[in-house]
């Protein structure tokens, strides 16, 4: 994936992506957000629709400054997307359970990213192609070229979201527990964090595969 020539630059809030609560938790440069956004395989799409709000998980790629996703066309979620509707995107990596001396200061430590604006429908096959691309190396990195490629009717059956990404904020947390002074000089609870990690397991072949089959690189190295 490419990045904008300046990863450093900053954010450039607007009014509504502006982090009031916790802003001493927010990130300032578009650094922070690509490497929120480039460390998740799924991210929760957030839409209006006639029947109300509605949150649907879904994967996703980034290039550059794009956000692509992706769903059927017969989705009613996407259908309001493409009719200009606003939508907002959201990633969020859990990294711990804090513990603190008093319930009312737990916490976690965590990475998110928030993206707010409006998607536009891809219609030129090569734009569609190259950010279905994006989402199958985000996902599984190396597959776009070691698999089938999209026939003619599956992408006509499947819409192709491009959301740019000047509307994003930030927020991450670190670090042990923040408790208040008393809570400290007594002594009476433990406090701390509980890291989480994520790890792959040994690929799993599908049981049609010939029983000779090699785990390709692409699996076996991730």
């Amino acid at each position: 994936m490419t990045d904008v020539e300046y990863p450093g630059a900053p954010l450039s809030p607007t009014d509504r992506s502006t982090i009031r609560r916790g802003k001493q938790r927010a990130a300032t440069e578009r650094g922070a957000l690509y490497e929120v956004l480039d460390a998740g395989l799924l991210c929760h799409l957030g839409v209006s629709t006639d029947s109300g709000p509605l949150v649907l998980p879904t994967c996703y790629g980034r290039d550059g400054d794009t956000l692509y996703l992706h769903g059927s066309t017969g989705a009613a979620s996407l259908r309001s997307l493409a009719a200009g509707g606003p939508a907002c995107v959201t990633v969020t990596h859990l990294d711990g359970v804090v513990y603190a001396r008093s319930v009312f200061h737990h916490s976690a430590n965590y990475r998110s990213a928030v993206i707010q604006g409006s998607a536009v429908v891809l219609t030129d096959d090569t734009e569609r192609l190259h950010g279905l691309r994006v989402m199958t190396e985000n996902l599984a990195p190396g597959s776009w070229e070691e698999s089938r490629p999209p026939t003619a009717r599956e992408l006509a059956a499947t819409i192709v979201l491009a959301m740019d990404l000047h509307e994003a904020s930030v927020k991450v947390r670190t670090g042990p527990p923040v408790d208040d002074d008393e809570d400290v000089a007594a002594g009476e609870h433990w406090a701390g964090v509980l890291p989480l990690s994520q790890v792959w397991g040994a690929p799993q072949p599908c049981p049609l595969l010939p029983s000779d089959t090699v785990v390709p690189e692409r699996v076996s190295q991730r």
